[in-house]
């Protein structure tokens, strides 16, 4: 008997090329989650017509509607829990998130950072490795909790970095590991294998390590 797939929603607020990832993984024939839908703060965020393209349900929370990040996050909420979600993923959602709407979904929400967590938490991340003179850089998929970005590391692509590498090249090549990392995670979750334990990921019932299991990119 097929055992039920894990129902995933997705928050973008632009492009949607991670989201784009997780559609071509989720309509693999042995993938084992499913997109129950894509939800953004912004209208115009093209990640909407790329879940309709897929015959994805896409909703609209415009956080410019509401006063307070407060009265969002409940909204986003609400919208949220229609679809009854197993997981929740940040793909590209550009909103500091509250920790009431992070404590809701403790345990079942992901993001993924273009940076070798712990470092470089927040923007402009790939100028920052290159002003510091690092051999390599790269990505991060993570537990959401109430900390920015510092939630528990699941796995990372390190990507080298290159003499003569501007910020422009080297998010390319981080973003091309960004969408082999983050359906991997998904589908970890999907299958039971992975869960938040405190302040550590657990893979097949073992510790990984703070930074999480890497590959190289």
């Amino acid at each position: 008997m097929s055992q039920k797939k894990c129902q995933v929603v997705v928050l973008i607020s632009g492009s949607g090329t991670n989201l784009q990832a997780l559609i071509d993984a989720a309509t693999r024939a042995d993938a084992e989650f499913s997109i129950r839908a894509v939800v953004s703060n912004k209208p115009e965020a093209y990640g909407l017509t790329r879940a309709t393209e897929a015959d994805i349900t896409a909703a609209v929370v415009n956080h410019k509607d509401y006063p307070d990040r407060d009265t969002f996050d409940r909204a986003l909420i609400e919208e949220i829990d229609r679809h009854e979600p197993d997981l929740v993923v940040l793909a590209g959602f550009m909103r500091i998130l509250t920790p009431e709407f992070v404590r809701h979904y403790g345990g079942r929400l992901l993001n993924i950072h273009p940076s070798l967590l712990p470092k470089y938490q927040g923007l402009h991340t790939h100028q920052r490795a290159l002003d510091a003179g690092d051999s390599e850089h790269g990505v991060t998929v993570h537990f959401v909790t109430e900390e920015l970005d510092g939630g528990p590391a699941i796995v990372q692509a390190v990507v080298p970095i290159e003499a003569g590498d501007t910020a422009e090249q080297l998010a390319k090549r981080v973003q091309v590991q960004e969408h082999v990392i983050y359906p991997l995670a998904v589908t970890w979750f999907a299958q039971g294998r992975l869960r938040m334990l405190e302040d550590r990921s657990e893979l097949d019932g073992e510790l990984l390590p703070r930074g999480g299991k890497q590959i190289t990119g």
